[in-house]
């Protein structure tokens, strides 16, 4: 997908391995996150959800957050997409939506984090990602506008959210 040059132009898969067209989020403020169910980071799902409920309530057409499950850091993300949904809902109440597992990096990336890594590399130029729970912001225009490490805590993320819906 070297032609791409928004966010939008990518077809990632979903829960049930459809095509989940991103051009239905174009103009909105999208944060992405590799997540996994059983890190140490996990918990950040109860931030996520409490800062998606929050932005959501005060931007109902203007932000989306869209969870990507990952296996290939530890193995901490081993279940099926159906178990990883159920966890994701069962012990944090995600209502944002979480897609198909995917691999972000390697041979088979997903097409749209070789793009987000390309648009905005991590420290010292880094172009993978490096645990889970790494967040790439999306702006309306669909280009990439920051990038925060694991260790990110979801709630420091409200100010650059805010910022980019402006």
């Amino acid at each position: 997908m070297s032609s791409a040059t928004s966010f939008y132009d990518f077809k990632p898969l979903d829960k049930k391995g459809q095509a989940y067209d991103l051009n239905q989020l174009k103009g909105k403020v999208v944060l992405v996150v590799n997540t996994a169910s059983k890190c140490g980071f996990t918990p950040q799902f109860d931030g996520l959800e409490k800062l998606y409920k929050e932005l959501k309530a005060a931007h109902p057409n203007d932000v989306e957050f869209l969870g990507f499950p990952c296996n290939q850091f530890g193995g901490q993300d081993p279940g099926s997409n159906d178990t990883i949904q159920e966890f994701c809902q069962l012990n944090y109440g995600v209502s944002f939506p979480v897609l198909g597992k995917t691999d972000v990096n390697g041979d088979k990336a997903e097409p749209v984090f070789e793009w987000m890594k390309k648009e905005q590399p991590g420290v010292m130029g880094l172009k993978r990602v490096k645990w889970n729970f790494e967040k790439f912001l999306i702006g309306k225009d669909g280009k990439v506008l920051q990038r925060w490490a694991s260790t990110t805590k979801p709630e420091s993320l409200k100010e650059p959210i805010l910022r980019a819906l402006k």
